[in-house]
């Protein structure tokens, strides 16, 4: 055991084993005297040069507060060399007090508490059993008589004093292990609260940059292209023809705002680089055992809409997920494919696989994924008139792939 907090349980544990070995030393007086032996003036010196000693141990060891960096080296503490000494020169004393009075064995079982609090365990037990056998010692010797109970007190107190110990110890280091769980818990719930706001931050900016790109950035396209094409057809001189570029101006600038806003609402991964540069990052920071990931670019790459790379790049990190969590495959590659009038992604993996069409969506890894399993694949793939298809047997692994088409060069420029 050490001293490792001043609570109150320990504080009043504490002032009992003060009051009882207190009580003890005050015994052993009083029938000395009261018995007029020829050795009472002994008796009583002894007596108190143990308590005085023992006071000022216990009064140096309760000044100095435990783990205190800047307490002597010399502070009477459990497990220093001083407090060895002092319960040394303590077990002495008593020892003489045992030569002169048979009352002092009672002081015994204070002892045990003592040597077992200040001393390791390895030393602390025998030194329990020498106590033991010098209370049973005294008793035989002062009362010439051997007795059952000379030796069952003795050892009684002794076997309780050590199962009171080492069950109070017990219980100290699981209520430190639980404590320690709790901060754990609590730092755990810390961070997954961090987790879900950013999630749901970055969610809610997807969902506005769609809204914005879907509604008045294509808006203002259509307006603008509208407009272009009236002004075409006026004659140069027309007087709304200044009118109609006014508008038309007005509308690109206020594209360019809403392309501004998308671009700032866009994941942090398309923030900084290509579509092609967030997929080699995905591949490079997802770890599993014994899983080696590979991505590659097939075609001429082409500058795609926001929200085109929004959905490839999410497509790619949710297959990506099942396949660390579920598929226990060694392989994963990520193809990301421009053709002629549409670009494909990719994702395949050397897994145990799954059946597509008989398992329901729970039980194919899709549907733990934090909302984005097959289904949310294939609604994204069909808001942007893409098609999404998984192929994939026992055994045999899984071959996610999403296909959308290219948009209008003309209008994307436009838009």
């Amino acid at each position: 055991m050490d001293s490792r907090s001043h609570t109150h349980v320990t504080a009043a544990l504490r002032l009992c084993l003060h009051a009882l070995l207190a009580g003890l030393l005050a015994l052993v007086v009083v029938r000395a005297v009261s018995e007029g032996a020829a050795d009472t003036a002994a008796v009583v010196a002894v007596t108190l040069l143990t308590a005085a000693l023992y006071a000022a141990g216990a009064a140096r060891s309760s000044s100095v507060q435990p783990k205190d960096p800047a307490r002597p080296r010399t502070s009477v503490q459990p497990g220093t060399r001083a407090g060895a000494w002092w319960l040394g020169g303590l077990w002495v004393l008593w020892a003489a007090l045992l030569v002169l009075s048979p009352d002092a064995l009672w002081v015994a079982f204070p002892l045990y508490f003592l040597q077992l609090h200040f001393l390791p365990m390895r030393w602390a037990l025998p030194a329990v059993v020498v106590t033991a056998a010098a209370a049973i010692t005294s008793f035989v010797v002062h009362r010439q008589e051997i007795e059952p109970g000379a030796f069952i007190g003795p050892l009684i107190g002794a076997a309780v004093a050590v199962a009171t110990v080492l069950g109070y110890d017990a219980l100290f280091r699981e209520s430190e292990r639980r404590r320690e769980l709790i901060v754990e818990l609590v730092a755990t719930r810390a961070d997954l609260a961090e987790a879900e706001r950013t999630a749901g931050t970055l969610a809610e900016r997807e969902r506005l940059a769609r809204e914005i790109h879907d509604t008045l950035a294509q808006g203002l396209s259509s307006i603008q292209l509208l407009l272009r094409a009236a002004e075409r057809s006026l004659p140069g001189n027309a007087p709304a023809t200044p009118h109609v570029r006014a508008a038309r101006e007005a509308a690109q600038a206020n594209l360019a705002e809403a392309r501004s806003f998308v671009r700032a609402l866009t994941p942090p991964d398309l923030e900084h680089g290509s579509l092609a540069a967030a997929l080699e990052r995905l591949c490079a920071r997802t770890t599993a055992p014994e899983l080696t990931v590979r991505f590659a670019v097939s075609g001429t790459p082409v500058e795609l809409p926001t929200p085109y790379e929004v959905a490839l790049l999410r497509t790619a990190q949710s297959a990506l997920a099942n396949t660390v969590r579920h598929a226990e495959a060694r392989r994963a590659e990520i193809t990301l494919s421009f053709m002629d009038t549409s670009v494909a992604l990719d994702v395949v993996d050397d897994g145990r696989g799954f059946d597509p069409s008989g398992a329901p969506v729970h039980e194919r890894g899709t549907g733990g994924d934090g909302g984005f399993g097959l289904p949310a694949m294939r609604a994204r793939a069909g808001s942007l008139g893409g098609a999404l298809s998984v192929e994939s047997a026992p055994g045999q692994g899984t071959a996610v792939a999403l296909t959308l088409p290219l948009p209008d060069t003309e209008a994307e420029r436009a838009a």
